[in-house]
Order: structure tokens, then sequence, then C-alpha cells
């Protein structure tokens, strides 16, 4: 079963992402912020992270340059409500970007394909 780290400030995006995901048959943990999410990061396997942009703090950009230092092969998908980030060099290091919809079917279609190409 694939494991994945939501990561995202706002406890109602966490808590959807984990059910929709959960549905789809993931093992699905979550972080409230950069600083939890790394740690978590450190501590377990995940097999795909979902990570906010616009986070309190630590910025979902600032946590995937850390990822990428630690595990330079972790899946990242990007999620935030503001496309403009999609033109942000900064935003090129992650596997995929996704516009945040209370339509999850993008979310969960980048989760399938990353995972087929990991496997």
């Amino acid at each position: 079963m694939a494991r994945i780290l939501v990561v995202d400030d706002e406890e109602s995006i966490r808590l959807l992402y984990q059910e929709e995901l959960t549905d789809e048959g993931y093992e699905v943990e979550t972080a409230a912020n950069g600083e939890e999410a790394l740690r978590k990061i450190q501590e377990s396997k995940f097999d795909i992270v979902t990570l906010d942009i616009k986070m309190p703090g630590m910025s979902g950009l600032e946590v995937l340059k850390k990822i990428r230092e630690v595990d330079v092969e972790l899946p990242v998908i990007l999620c935030t409500a503001f496309d403009a980030y999609r033109q942000d060099f900064d935003t090129w290091g992650s596997d995929s970007y996704v516009t945040k919809s209370a339509d999850l079917d993008e979310l969960k279609s980048e989760v399938r394909r990353i995972l087929q190409r990991s496997r």
C-alpha cells in the first residue's frame, strides 16, 4: 500500500485529502507545517508528498528544497489555490503541480500517474 504525506496548514484540507486518498486505498499521514513534514520524512518512508505552497513559517517551496536535499527521488506534488505559481522557477523541482479545487480528480489522477511511473 502506497504511503502519502499530506502537508497543508489548513486542517480542513488535510482532513479532506486524507479521507479522499484513504478511500482510494492509500495510507495517509498529515503534517500541519513544513517542520513537521520534514521530521516525518526523516522518520518514515513515504511514496508521495502533497505539499501546499503558501504556509506560515516555512513555505512549501522552502520545504521542497529541503526534501530534495534529503531525498531527490521522493515524488512531490505541489498543491496551491494560486495558479500563478505554475510559472515560478522554484516549482520546477516538483513532480507535479495541482491547483486546489473541491474536485480532487486531478490530484488523484496525478497520484496514480506518479505511483505507476515509480514502480
